[in-house]
């Protein structure tokens, strides 16, 4: 089921750009909503769960989350968070772009193996939406047929699924489970907050968007 929901996020973003072609205004609602819905569930769920472990500097591991995304983020110039840039790409297909955010998709997936958290699930699950979005744009601006981006956006789309398949079929990844979980978390925090912190063009109060960051932080907390 959680595979399921996965894929049909990336399936369901791909369809909305072949179909519909949602104007970037939206997108980016999207993004404030399942960025805030993202944060919320870091910071009301997966923090204080890593950290009742008790295990010596599993801090460390949140930074190394933090400085991994950073770094994931120089190759996919900010894709995961709104930065949408398409026309810069032009006939070349966005190589680094892709294999960045399937390596972030492969990450996110694996507490996922660890885990049946449906909040985290549905975290995912609604960040994927816009990203999915996001890609696919950077395809067909590069002129991709849609028959390789249906392709590509496949491959993006069992990331997730096959990074929670290898933490839950490989015992010995199992024993680090805390510090995995806590370099994601610091990949959500990186995330979520570079969505809020950017929901405002020239830093001028957009009200649309604040409803929806509202609106994302108070479905998180009631589904906890």
């Amino acid at each position: 089921m959680n595979y399921l929901a996965l894929i049909f996020a990336v399936v369901f973003g791909l369809g909305l750009v072949l179909i519909i072609k949602p104007k970037a205004k939206t997108i980016q609602l999207l993004l404030s909503f399942s960025g805030a819905y993202l944060l919320s569930i870091t910071v009301l769920h997966l923090i204080p769960e890593v950290f009742e472990k008790q295990q010596s500097n599993i801090g460390l591991f949140i930074l190394l989350g933090i400085v991994f995304q950073t770094t994931l983020e120089y190759l996919s110039k900010g894709a995961e968070h709104g930065h949408i840039h398409a026309h810069d790409i032009k006939n070349n297909i966005p190589w680094l772009l892709f294999l960045s955010l399937c390596v972030h998709a492969f990450l996110e997936g694996m507490p996922l193996g660890f885990t049946n958290n449906s909040a985290l699930l549905w975290a995912i699950v609604i960040h994927k939406i816009p990203i999915a979005i996001i890609l696919t744009v950077f395809f067909k601006n590069s002129k991709t047929s849609n028959v390789h981006v249906v392709l590509f956006l496949t491959i993006f789309a069992l990331m997730s699924p096959l990074g929670s398949f290898v933490a839950n079929t490989f015992p010995f990844i199992y024993q680090f489970e805390t510090q995995i979980n806590a370099i994601v978390i610091g990949v959500f925090l990186h995330i979520s907050t570079a969505i809020l912190f950017e929901s405002s063009e020239n830093h001028q109060f957009n009200l649309q968007k604040f409803i929806a960051i509202l609106v994302g932080f108070g479905i998180a907390f009631i589904s906890l």
